[in-house]
């Protein structure tokens, strides 16, 4: 099984060379202390820690899963141990407020930090990654008093934090959520409903488990309009802040699911169980698109994660493994066969992936920066970075979860047939990548939100912003990459202003273009990401295997990847009429094969 080993340098490069990150911290002033020598001694304790002690648990955890008895759950061998030493080391809830007993760090070294644990160990990354949403939330929209209860626990480490929105009858659709929430005398409520897919809703990693909880009260509106957010801890908390009396909300069981079997995956039933208003009542959406924001950059990052360890593996057996000769005559004349490195479709295969890891985890570190300021900067910086992390994270999300479940099967194939056995991990990447573009909203819910929210209903604006920022950079990129990305830049606009036409007469239009929307999309993105890469690169060829490594790269990108824009752009002028051609009946006349049963409960 391949060994997982930080990409220290690409990280840093991402870091020092591409996005300048000294200059960006000293633009703001809670940052202005922190230099290259501190992220670097950050990034490589980090790197020691994912390496050292949870990638040895990944394929242990993946092969023994969670176990639930009684409503217990307890997580594979080693997690716990794991666990104990992160928080004991500092490293969680980094980037939150000293006051809370954080570290008042920037979120952009938070999400580094994020994708190394991920990488190494998806499965147990996730016990903390979702506690950042529940800080975040709590941060943003709690009362004191609640701050002053929940947040120094979350903040250490010691409770976790989940996110509770789907039920059985309903999933991303939350119009149709019954969870109710009465108020009793005291001011609390009593939550009672049943909530499934929760991630870490259940496990024996920290004392106490925070669920934030989506429910309607008696009173409220009809549709999403109506829907509350309360805090219902595991253990409600005494005076002096430790865990008191069991609360009434318990794990009925656990999914047994594709990937991530190390995580435990829950079904919540909350009966009467003790809950504290979040905010305003009727109000707990907007309350938990916080969550939802913080953990769809997580997501994102997760992409990344499976990108890299496909690269790692499928690199590391490509120059050992030996298989047939050079097209253009033997290459390793003391060897029965050539090394697989030799073969162009090995190549292709290796590039492709290489293009999406370092392309997306630079993305996603610009993201990073965003966040930075929306979070810390000046009031100019905040309504800037605002924007473009609202255009941008649907992107990030969508493209960097779709690419990064195309390069883990990609990476079983450089393996063949023993790519797709057990030992070599790869097969179990991706499998752990498949929920990621499901997780916080589907692709096509990402695409939807992009258009439907962010790009059409101001006419373009934020989205022509963000055109004007790419063509800034371009004035001190290569030829090579400047060029082409000019021609991408003008088709793009072109495009989303024929979706924006289209959508006037029929909003189909608009929906049965979204996803292919958004792809073409992050292709720019990741272009605009590459050319900066290349260009840096280029200057430096003769100095560092890296930098030629680099450049080749993004050669690579703008040539054999940035293509395939052209077939969506192709898909997205067809329209929506093919797609939409078929009647409901026509498909219920088409699936007769199934029975009556399944097709009532699947039409209905």
């Amino acid at each position: 099984m391949a060994n997982y080993k930080a990409p220290l340098k690409d990280i840093q490069f991402v870091f020092d060379e591409l996005l300048n990150t000294d200059e960006h911290y000293a633009s703001i002033e809670k940052f202005s202390e922190i230099n290259s020598e501190l992220r670097s001694a950050i990034f490589e304790e980090a790197a020691k820690f994912s390496e050292n002690e949870i990638a040895p648990l990944n394929r242990s955890g993946d092969e023994e899963g969670c176990h639930w008895k009684d409503s217990v759950v307890t997580t594979p061998s080693g997690f716990v141990d794991a666990y104990k030493q992160f928080i004991d080391g500092g490293w969680s809830g980094i980037s939150m407020p000293e006051e809370f007993g954080g570290q008042d760090l920037p979120e952009s070294l938070d999400l580094v930090i994020l994708e190394m644990l991920t990488t190494a160990n998806h499965s147990w990354s996730m016990y903390h990654g979702l506690s950042g949403g529940a800080r975040a939330t709590l941060l943003a929209h709690g009362s004191e008093e609640q701050k002053q209860t929940y947040l120094n626990k979350l903040v250490s480490g010691e409770w976790a934090g989940t996110m509770c929105l789907t039920e059985p009858h309903g999933g991303s659709d939350l119009s149709f959520l019954k969870t109710k929430a009465e108020e009793n005398s005291d001011g609390s409520y009593s939550i009672t409903g049943t909530k499934i897919f929760i991630s870490a809703g259940e496990h024996d990693m920290t004392e106490n488990i925070i669920h934030l909880v989506l429910a309607r009260l008696p009173d409220a509106p009809k549709g999403t309009k109506g829907l509350s957010l309360f805090i219902v801890p595991k253990y409600l908390p005494t005076s002096d802040g430790n865990c008191g009396e069991r609360n009434s909300a318990t794990c009925g069981s656990i999914e047994h699911k594709m990937g991530i079997h190390g995580n435990a995956t829950c079904v919540m039933n909350f009966d009467g169980a003790k809950g504290f208003l979040i905010g305003q009542a009727n109000k707990g959406l907007r309350c938990m698109f916080t969550f939802m924001n913080t953990a769809r950059l997580g997501t994102a990052t997760e992409g990344i994660s499976h990108s890299d360890f496909a690269l790692q593996g499928a690199l590391s057996y490509a120059l050992e493994r030996e298989a047939g000769r050079s097209l253009t005559g033997i290459k390793y004349p003391e060897r029965n066969a050539d090394r697989l490195i030799v073969h162009p479709d090995i190549r292709r295969i290796l590039l492709t992936i290489r293009s999406f890891a370092e392309g997306n985890r630079a993305f996603i570190a610009f993201l990073g920066q965003q966040l930075d300021k929306e979070l810390s900067g000046n009031d100019e910086q905040k309504a800037t970075a605002g924007k473009l992390l609202a255009l941008l994270t649907p992107i990030a999300k969508g493209f960097s979860t779709e690419t990064g479940i195309e390069s883990a099967s990609l990476g079983i194939q450089v393996y063949g047939g023993h790519g797709y056995i057990r030992e070599w991990g790869m097969e179990q990447n991706l499998r752990d990548s498949r929920i990621s573009t499901i997780y916080e909203g589907t692709t096509g819910i990402q695409s939807l939100d992009l258009l439907g929210r962010k790009i059409l209903p101001d006419n373009g604006a934020q989205y022509s912003l963000f055109i004007d920022m790419i063509k800034a950079d371009m004035a001190n990129m290569e030829p090579e990459f400047a060029n082409i990305l000019e021609n991408k830049l003008e088709e793009w606009q072109t495009l989303t202003q024929h979706i924006a036409k289209a959508s006037q007469v029929d909003l189909n239009e608009m929906g049965a273009s979204s996803v292919d929307y958004l792809m073409y999309s992050g292709y720019i993105v990741l272009a605009w990401m590459w050319g900066r890469m290349g260009t840096i690169a280029k200057a430096k060829v003769d100095s560092d295997n890296f930098y030629r490594v680099k450049h080749a790269t993004a050669q690579f990108y703008f040539q054999k990847i940035l293509p395939r824009t052209s077939s969506h752009k192709e898909i997205i002028l067809s329209g929506a009429s093919a797609t939409m051609a078929l009647s409901d009946e026509n498909f219920r006349r088409f699936s007769r094969q199934l029975s009556p049963k399944l097709l009532s409960s699947f039409f209905m």
